[in-house]
């Protein structure tokens, strides 16, 4: 995959407009792992050759919490690129684009934003979680509008489905309900997207908690190296009342059986593991082994990958300029509809 390839590769908008199209993406805070592949990167992989897909790295959405580490977006950006291509979501299949580089994005957001109500934002429940997670008091101004900035991401692109964990489809619901009232107060110009909804739900953390998340110290990287998936894999989370090999233990919400159930290939294997464990016939430390080697043998060839795209610094920024132009025509005529119909296209705009 060349950058002069990605470059001139880009799908053009009449080439595929009789697909459904959707929009995905992520805040760049940071490397993804292995719970962002099987909750969202997997899913984009096995869309991509189907759908109109439109990637959002979305910059904008990483300052409602992070704004004391800016100096970090730009390395975050293109890593969060390079782990999307390194597990092969292809940007000649997949429209990668940079949520600062279409201006439209945030006017639509603010003309959003007076057709819904405070009290309605802030019964989304993520909200509470953000908060949590953040130890912040009182959410910022931004913080509370980010549902509604998600919904002029989705629909400046007329996205028609948004793939979504089951924590975020409430995010998708405002959405459809602002893309109904915009068409029933102007004019019918939005879909009203629908949630795509994975079948393989959260991965827990590594310290047994319900999910993986980068600043809760619990997450495998996709760009861990041996020795750390190693120490990471050694220490995990098991049945907290097994205390010796011949305990018998619990497997239903082990991590390290989910992680098996998830990453290694040999159901036999897997499954004498099991019966093994609740007979308390095999050490946490054999079972861990085996999963170690199983991630070993999925995490092996896209950190290889990952290596090859660092080693082309500039591919990234093509990927993004591309794309980032094309996403910029479809806001433009998107934006064009909606100035006209809110009357709004005063002045030859």
């Amino acid at each position: 995959m060349s950058a002069q390839a990605t470059a001139v590769g880009q799908p053009s908008t009449s080439a595929k407009k009789t697909r459904k199209r959707i929009l995905t993406g992520d805040r760049p805070t940071g490397k993804l792992h292995v719970g962002n592949y099987v909750g969202t990167l997997a899913n984009r992989v096995k869309l991509q050759d189907s759908y109109d897909t439109f990637l959002l790295v979305a910059d904008h959405h990483m300052l409602t919490t992070r704004l004391d580490r800016l100096s970090e977006i730009e390395q975050n950006i293109r890593d969060d690129v390079i782990d999307n291509l390194a597990v092969g979501v292809d940007p000649e299949k997949v429209n990668y684009f940079l949520q600062s580089l279409v201006p439209q994005i945030p006017e639509l957001h603010l003309l959003f934003s007076m057709l819904i109500s405070v009290p309605r934002v802030q019964r989304i429940p993520t909200l509470k979680d953000q908060l949590r997670d953040h130890g912040l008091a009182q959410p910022t101004y931004g913080l509370l509008g980010y549902p509604v900035l998600q919904a002029a991401d989705i629909l400046i692109v007329k996205g028609d489905l948004v793939p979504v964990g089951r924590d975020q489809e409430s995010h998708v619901e405002l959405t459809r309900e602002i893309a109904r009232r915009f068409n029933e107060l102007f004019a019918p110009i939005f879909p009203v997207p629908e949630s795509l909804i994975p079948e393989m739900g959260l991965l827990p953390g590594t310290d047994g908690r319900d999910k993986m998340g980068k600043s809760l110290d619990n997450a495998i990287f996709l760009a861990d190296d041996p020795k750390t998936v190693e120490r990471k894999v050694m220490r995990m989370y098991t049945d907290p009342n097994r205390v010796r090999a011949d305990t018998p233990g619990r497997v239903e919400g082990n991590p390290v059986f989910v992680y098996h159930d998830t990453f290694n290939p040999d159901k036999a294997q897997v499954d004498e593991l099991k019966t093994r464990y609740r007979a308390g016939q095999v050490a946490d430390v054999e079972v861990k082994r085996l999963l170690l080697s199983a991630l070993e043998r999925f995490l092996a060839p896209i950190r290889e990958r990952r290596a090859e795209l660092e080693a082309k610094p500039r591919l990234v920024d093509e990927i993004l300029a591309a794309g980032s132009e094309r996403a910029r025509r479809e806001a433009a005529a998107t934006l064009h509809e909606v100035r006209q119909a809110m009357r709004l296209d005063y002045f030859g705009r």
